[in-house]
C-alpha cells in the first residue's frame, strides 16, 4: 500500500489540502513538523487549527513537552509504527510537512549513525552559520557543497556526527534504509507573490492569536540553550524583543524576513 507525503513551503496550504483529502478518502494524518510535535505552543508552531483535528485523526501533534529533544532519527521510527497501525486499521496515511530533515528521513532514508549528542550541539548552535559553513569545509567538503549555507540543522548534524566519530557524514551517504512503503509524493507550490502575501497574513494572525504571550511563557521557563524548540522562527527573534535587544515591530519583521527565506 501507498503513503501519500504532501510537503511544500511554509504557508503554501499544506495542513488544508492534508484534511481535505483525509476527509475525502478516510485518511488518517501523520504531521511532519520538528515543531508541531510540542504541546501547549500551538500559535507558534502553527498546529492545526481545532476544527480541523476535531474532523480528522492526526498524529505526532501536540505529543511533547516543549523540553523534549526529538530529531529525525525519532520521527521516522515514530512514523513507520504509526503508518503500520493506520494500515492496520484499514486506513490511509498521509503524511505532511513540513520540517526539511523529516522529509529527507522518509525520501532518501537514514543511515544507522550516532545518536545526538547534547553538548556538542549546544557548543555548535552557539556558532553562526559561517563559522558552521567553515568548520564542515575543512572537515567535510562534500557535505559542505551540497547543504545550503543557511541550513543550519543539517550543517550542525554533520559536524556532529564527525566529531563523535571522525568520519565525515558524506562517507554514510548510499547507505541509507528506504522507507518501508511506497511514497506517493506531491509537492504543494503556489507563485512568490502570493506565498508571501500568505506568510504576512500568517504573521498577522499567530500574532492577533497571542504569539507574544505564548512567546514570553516560553522564555520564561528558562529551557537549555540547546533546547530544539527555542530555535523556532517566531519564538527566538521575539527572545531577542524580551532581552530589550529591538522593539516589538523589528521583531514582527524579522519573523516575516526568516519566514520568507
Amino acid at each position: 500500500m501507498t503513503v501519500l507525503l504532501l510537503f511544500g513551503p511554509t504557508a503554501v496550504g499544506k495542513t488544508r489540502a492534508a484534511a481535505y483529502v483525509a476527509e475525502k478518502t478516510g485518511a488518517e494524518v501523520i504531521s511532519a513538523d520538528a515543531r508541531t510535535i510540542f504541546r501547549d505552543l500551538s500559535v507558534g508552531a502553527d498546529r492545526p487549527p481545532p476544527e480541523i483535528l476535531a474532523r480528522v485523526p492526526h498524529h505526532l501533534v501536540g505529543v511533547l513537552p516543549p523540553e523534549a529533544r526529538y530529531d529525525a532519527a525519532q520521527f521516522r521510527k515514530d512514523c513507520e509504527r504509526i503508518v503500520q497501525e493506520i494500515f492496520e486499521r484499514g486506513k490511509r496515511a498521509i503524511i505532511v510537512g513540513g520540517s526539511t530533515l523529516y522529509i529527507r528521513a522518509l525520501t532518501r532514508g537514514l543511515f544507522p549513525g550516532p545518536s545526538a549528542d547534547p553538548k556538542i550541539r549546544a557548543e555548535l548552535s552557539r556558532l553562526s552559520a559561517e563559522e558552521l559553513r567553515a568548520e564542515l569545509l575543512k572537515v567535510d567538503p562534500e557535505s559542505a557543497r551540497k547543504i545550503h549555507p543557511r541550513d543550519r540543522v543539517r550543517m550542525i548534524r554533520a559536524l556532529e556526527v564527525f566529531r563523535l566519530t571522525g568520519r565525515p557524514i558524506s562517507a554514510q551517504w548510499g547507505k541509507e534504509e528506504p522507507f518501508p512503503w511506497p511514497l506517493v509524493k506531491v509537492g504543494l507550490r503556489c507563485s512568490r507573490e502570493e506565498l508571501y502575501r500568505r506568510i504576512e497574513e500568517r504573521v498577522e494572525r499567530m500574532f492577533a492569536q497571542g504569539l507574544v504571550e505564548e512567546a514570553k511563557k516560553l522564555w520564561e521557563m528558562k529551557l537549555p540553550e540547546d533546547a530544539p524548540i527555542l530555535r523556532t522562527i517566531g519564538y527566538r527573534e521575539l527572545f531577542g524583543y524580551f532581552r530589550g535587544e529591538y522593539d516589538l515591530s523589528e521583531a514582527k519583521r524579522l519573523i516575516l524576513r526568516h519566514t520568507k527565506d
